[in-house]
């Protein structure tokens, strides 16, 4: 930074200087910086292309984060239990994660180990070893994007380290096995002062948990009851809690009373595909797993897509969008804006839209629209 301005510096005289500098706005002063640190260098990011039409997607970003000059340099690993030959080690992986704080990531697919006797999946092995507890999903209307209700915009964190994704599971005698459901008021905890505190920064107004603590009285009891205790600390936002078979149906048909949801890990699963169709399916929704140090960039609604790979025919919007979170998380918010609003601009008008948004244009064709309206 200090060689730049000395380099600007030489190129005016004294009194131009001390002219030039009196006549800069405030706000011209802050974009002139901003430039300049980005310029001093890329910030790192961790990039795990994923399985199915994943590697295909995050291309689209590269694509577009190139076109936009974006000053971020990617770390790229194969992760993968479907191709475990070519797949990079676990333990690399999270390492570099842990080392650069941030991670663009695709979807994983999961095989069946059941013959095996594998139960912990790959995604639950980063997870844990990254302690990646509260995955957020924000669910919001897209411009251009039809469906049966317009102006939708909540967000559903979920807690993803236990529950019924624990991997405890066992045949006790044949035809029978026993499946171990872990809820401890720590993690339940964390997951809801997670919540509240989102809801705060946010300016979100109110906060529903989501359980089944009439039937499961003891693990979504403490659940629920571990939601209540961190309620009382927020007076200021509001709360309710609602059993997760009446959540799904309110939310397909009025998902306007909802503003920050807090779940457990399975039920949040499930409601984070229902929302997703709510506003145009698993091509247009982002997400994000944060833990205390690091956070993971996926799309919500996690789908592989196998079926469409090679075909050039899958939405690049989530993956697009995870990337304009990703800016905006590292303080990169002049490009995001721009990116965001150049996707706006595709998706109002309505002419290159993917199959999945009722158009025919091909990924390639979408990714290039944006990046034409970037410029």
């Amino acid at each position: 930074m200090a060689l730049l301005m000395r380099n600007a510096c030489r190129a005016l005289s004294q009194t131009t200087q001390k002219s030039a500098i009196r006549n800069l706005s405030c706000s011209a002063v802050l974009h002139l910086q901003e430039t300049v640190v980005e310029q001093e260098g890329k910030t790192k990011c961790t990039l795990i292309p994923g399985d199915g039409v994943g590697p295909e997607l995050v291309v689209s970003v590269q694509q577009v984060f190139k076109a936009a000059n974006v000053p971020v340099e990617f770390e790229p690993y194969f992760l993968s239990e479907v191709n475990p030959t070519l797949s990079a080690p676990l333990e690399q992986v999270s390492n570099s994660i842990a080392r650069n704080r941030v991670c663009l990531k695709g979807i994983l697919a999961t095989p069946d180990h059941s013959h095996t006797g594998e139960l912990e999946t790959l995604n639950m092995k980063l997870r844990k070893s990254l302690d990646l507890y509260s995955n957020v999903v924000h669910v919001k209307s897209l411009p251009g994007v039809k469906s049966r209700h317009s102006n939708v915009d909540c967000v559903i964190i979920r807690e993803q380290t236990e529950g019924e994704y624990s991997a405890l599971e066992h045949e006790s005698v044949h035809g029978v096995v026993e499946c171990l459901k872990i809820v401890t008021a720590t993690k339940s905890q964390r997951i809801a002062k997670f919540a509240f505190d989102y809801a705060v920064r946010n300016n979100r107004k109110k906060v529903t948990c989501v359980h089944k603590a009439n039937i499961m009285k003891l693990g979504d009891g403490l659940f629920l009851k571990s939601c209540q205790e961190i309620a009382k600390l927020y007076p200021r936002i509001d709360f309710e809690t609602m059993i997760v078979d009446n959540c799904t149906m309110q939310i397909v048909s009025n998902p306007h009373q909802f503003d920050v949801m807090v779940t457990p890990n399975l039920y949040g699963n499930i409601v984070d595909n229902i929302a997703s169709g709510l506003v145009g399916g698993a091509g247009v929704v982002a997400g994000a797993s944060y833990s205390a140090e690091c956070v993971v960039f996926e799309p919500g609604a996690r789908h592989t897509y196998s079926e469409a790979v090679g075909k050039n025919v899958a939405n690049p919007t989530a993956m697009i969008l995870c990337g304009v979170k990703l800016l905006n998380h590292i303080n990169m918010k002049r490009y995001a804006t721009q990116i965001r609003e150049a996707l706006n601009r595709v998706l109002n008008d309505g002419k290159i839209l993917t199959k999945d948004l009722g158009g025919q244009s091909s990924t390639s064709e979408f990714t290039q629209a944006i990046i034409s309206s970037l410029r």
